[in-house]
């Protein structure tokens, strides 16, 4: 089949494991028509959740399929699942502090078409990364945080999200801790990067921890933000070599790199319908 002419899509499906779902699922799609491109499943024998990622294309409309899916679906035990136009960017606003190398990394990828999104702002706690935005021709907001102002900072970040249509929250080196609340209600939508192997050398000076213990590794977590700090389903993480010899300043800057590589890979992810929240972990389905 030819597909040049035909809108491609992305089917994520989670539920309760039974048998025949595979089955049932790549039949349906078959009788709609749709030529399935990619297609990774996975039965988590632990909790007993089946998780499916398809990427298809069609060259008929998609809102038959869905209403059939949706039928389908709900003979499955406790079922989520949509199905994505993969021609649409993503919604994504991004937040920084004073750091700017994965904020950067990010807007690099983006204008190479590596991370398939669209930039809806740029969210700071300081001024100092306007100059960034600006340069690239995004909306740049400047929202100062101390703790008698928090609940007031957060309500104007949410209404933003709100505003912008924004479907994810990137946490780019923003040094700040979202309030209980707030992480409950963008639960499974904020992506945070931590600059360790997680877990380990948690709060400040981290690369100045790692130096005083002599590490080997060095490394970064990007994982989904909870109510508990650095703790969130973790769906990719990375590692580089250092020695004895490394200064702290040495190490910050392979941590850097490494914050960068790992942020921009976890976004991709999910970008790409890759990843399912799975209780205190995640799928990642290649």
């Amino acid at each position: 089949m030819t597909t040049d002419t035909a809108t491609h899509y992305c089917l994520n499906l989670a539920c309760g494991s039974a048998r025949g779902q595979v089955a049932a699922v790549s039949q349906l799609l078959d009788a709609h028509g749709a030529y399935i491109e990619q297609f990774s499943v996975f039965d988590d024998h632990t909790t007993e959740r089946f998780y499916v990622r398809g990427v298809f294309s069609l060259r008929t409309e998609v809102q038959e399929l869905r209403h059939a899916f949706g039928a389908l679906a709900h003979t499955f035990p406790a079922a989520q699942w949509q199905v994505h136009d993969l021609a649409e960017p993503t919604k994504v606003l991004i937040m920084v502090s004073k750091f700017d190398h994965c904020l950067r990394e990010l807007i690099a990828q983006w204008r190479r078409g590596e991370l398939k999104m669209n930039i809806v702002g740029i969210v700071s706690n300081h001024p100092d990364l306007a100059n960034i935005a600006h340069a690239e021709g995004l909306p740049y907001h400047h929202l100062p945080i101390t703790a008698d102002t928090k609940p007031a900072q957060e309500a104007k970040l949410e209404r933003l999200i709100a505003d912008t249509g924004a479907e994810f929250v990137v946490l780019a080196r923003y040094m700040q801790v979202l309030s209980e609340d707030l992480c409950q209600r963008l639960h499974g939508r904020v992506i945070n990067i931590h600059h360790s192997f997680l877990p380990g050398f948690k709060g400040g000076r981290p690369y100045q921890q790692a130096f005083d213990r002599g590490v080997k590794l060095i490394g970064a977590t990007a994982h989904f933000a909870t109510t508990d700090l650095d703790e969130g389903p973790i769906i990719e993480q990375s590692v580089e070599r250092v020695d004895h010899a490394d200064t702290p300043q040495h190490l910050s800057q392979a941590g850097r790199l490494v914050e960068s590589l790992v942020l921009s890979r976890a976004l991709r992810f999910v970008l790409e319908r890759r990843v399912f929240i799975n209780g205190m972990k995640t799928v990642v389905l290649r």
